[in-house]
């Protein structure tokens, strides 16, 4: 038996996205790239030849949707399953019911929302039965799957990625949320020219936010005596209030702040840093990509200085991950104050450019015949780790063995500073250079 929504249930009571929930893809918004004319998953879906799969992309771009219109055009039981709520009781009652449905001839899509919150215990207990075809799973998740799924079930799914809706997508949808009998069709409701775009900027791609805003900007409009309702830019505003119209992930406030923010820290200012932090979460960034470039500003801009740094800020990420907004912006904001206070080194990114240009430009070097690996006889005959030293059998745990190409040989790339840590790392690197080349003299007899 299908747990779809009955269409039959009163629909007043239901919010607005509910009601206007796409029936099959003729009314689905956005994802083109997926399901538009010719795409491949729409041809799935119309040739009956679905698979497991994973939905991958943001909230509200309409993952559960698909999920429920695919089971509409396969005929299948749909058992909607959340993995916030359930345990691997719940699955293996889940599993039982498919395979009841199976010995009918009946197939069942079992769709899961928030699939990354599966313990890997709870993942591997779908294995059995999406390999013997009694489930076909559909995941939907807003992490990197490859991260958050088991490899083994993951190599069984389908990843397909979606993306956020475009304002223009956004902005058809609210109209025919105006427009459709399901949504405010026929009820008389105005809307102030455009205050659509305004919602659907704000929205930022997700559908389900759009909709609940329009849905509030009308239940609080202007009521006339006829019953007509007209929502005017101040309604708007006022359900808009919570997060700038102005910030776009994508735009150039968003390439704006982050750069605001990096630059702040670089220049040892903790309170400009903490500013265009709060500017971009309460803007509506997401904390994981904050929390990416404030590790990647550990090692770029301060690395060895103070190495602690980038425990700290992984520390950061893996507390925003976990908690998510608002609670995380304390962690953020501690790694971003560190960060604006460490004392600063580039040593570490001037090293690798230097480094990655040489390799573009020379990539055919081959490796010291010293130091590679020989694991067959042919290898060894063929001088592969001949001269090896291995520098644990050394007393200084040094040795004068070269590890560069000949052509390189020369060559020094990592040039560290004596900010902070570093210092120490400098002197050390000065030390092993200078034993180097002492040892390298005395085998060539030189005073």
């Amino acid at each position: 038996m299908s747990e779809q929504i009955n269409m039959f249930e009163s629909q007043v009571e239901q919010p607005l996205a509910a009601r206007l929930r796409p029936r099959d893809l003729t009314e689905y918004a956005g994802q083109t790239h997926l399901v538009g004319p010719g795409r491949v998953l729409r041809r799935l879906i119309e040739e009956d030849k679905i698979s497991s799969m994973i939905f991958w992309g943001p909230p509200g771009v309409g993952k559960t949707t698909l999920a429920r219109i695919i089971a509409n055009a396969t005929r299948a039981a749909f058992i909607d399953f959340s993995a916030v709520t359930s345990g691997i009781k719940e699955i293996r009652s889940v599993m039982q019911r498919a395979e009841e449905n199976r010995r009918f001839g009946e197939r069942t899509i079992l769709f899961v929302d928030e699939i990354h919150r599966f313990n890997r215990a709870q993942q591997d207990a779908f294995l059995p039965y999406v390999e013997k075809g009694s489930i076909v799973l559909i995941g939907a998740t807003t992490e990197n799957p490859s991260f958050e799924v088991n490899s083994a079930l993951l190599s069984r799914c389908k990843v397909f990625v979606l993306k956020a809706l475009t304002q223009e997508e956004l902005t058809a949808l609210l109209e025919r949320a105006l427009a459709d009998p399901r949504g405010f069709g026929g009820q008389g409701v105005e809307v102030e020219p455009g205050l659509l775009e305004k919602i659907a900027e704000f929205a930022n791609g997700d559908a389900r936010t759009a909709l609940s805003t329009l849905e509030m900007a009308v239940l609080n409009g202007e009521a006339a005596a006829d019953g007509r309702v007209r929502v005017t830019a101040e309604t708007v505003a006022q359900c808009t209030s919570r997060r700038s119209l102005l910030y776009d992930k994508k735009g150039d406030a968003h390439y704006d702040l982050i750069s605001a923010l990096h630059k702040s820290m670089r220049n040892s200012d903790p309170d400009a840093a903490v500013y265009w932090l709060a500017r971009m979460l309460e803007g509506g960034e997401d904390p994981l990509y904050v929390a990416r470039r404030l590790t990647r500003f550990a090692a770029e801009d301060v690395g060895l200085a103070d190495p602690r740094a980038l425990e700290l800020c992984v520390a950061a990420f893996q507390a925003a991950h976990m908690i998510g907004m608002p609670e995380c912006s304390v962690h953020l904001t501690e790694a971003a104050v560190y960060l604006s206070l460490a004392p600063k080194s580039n040593a570490l990114y001037a090293a690798y450019e230097t480094a990655k240009a040489d390799a573009l430009e020379r990539m055919a070097e081959p490796v010291p015949l010293q130091i590679r690996n020989a694991p067959t006889k042919l290898m060894k005959e063929l001088g592969y780790g001949e001269h090896y030293q291995y520098a644990h059998d050394y007393e200084d745990k040094l040795t004068t063995m070269r590890c560069l190409p000949d052509s390189l040989a020369d060559r020094r790339y990592y040039q560290p500073t004596e900010q902070g840590v570093e210092g120490r790392f400098k002197a050390r690197l000065e030390e092993i250079q200078e034993w180097k080349r002492a040892r390298e003299a005395a085998e060539h007899g030189e005073d």
